[in-house]
């Protein structure tokens, strides 16, 4: 998808003017990306789902997605590719017939 390569390369852009790749290992991206996504869920921390700040949420969003780009980009992974093939998996382990409606874990459907 040409939107997800111009927001790649415009994350490259932001990091390689200040000389930020030389941090950007895939194992610093991945802690990056965990550490994103705890600040993501911890908008939620105590409250229910309505209560939290969206506009918080799009930001952290934001971080979790652009270290996640970035760690695809470093593995030169499609993310296209990669989230369909993931889907096309999880299709054939939570059958429409089992798992409609149901939110166990596929090895106990």
């Amino acid at each position: 998808m040409q939107e997800i390569a111009e927001i790649i390369q415009e994350l490259h852009r932001f990091r390689d003017e200040r000389d930020w790749a030389q941090f950007h290992n895939p194992k610093d991206l991945a802690i990056a990306l965990s550490v994103e996504s705890s600040e993501l869920l911890e908008l939620f921390l105590w409250k229910h789902h309505d209560q939290a700040d969206k506009s918080r949420i799009e930001e952290e969003l934001a971080d979790v997605l652009a270290f996640a780009f970035q760690l695809a980009a470093k593995y030169d992974l499609d993310i296209k590719e990669i989230i369909l093939k993931k889907i096309r998996a999880n299709e054939l382990k939570y059958p429409v017939e089992k798992s409609r409606g149901n939110a166990s874990k596929y090895t106990e459907l």
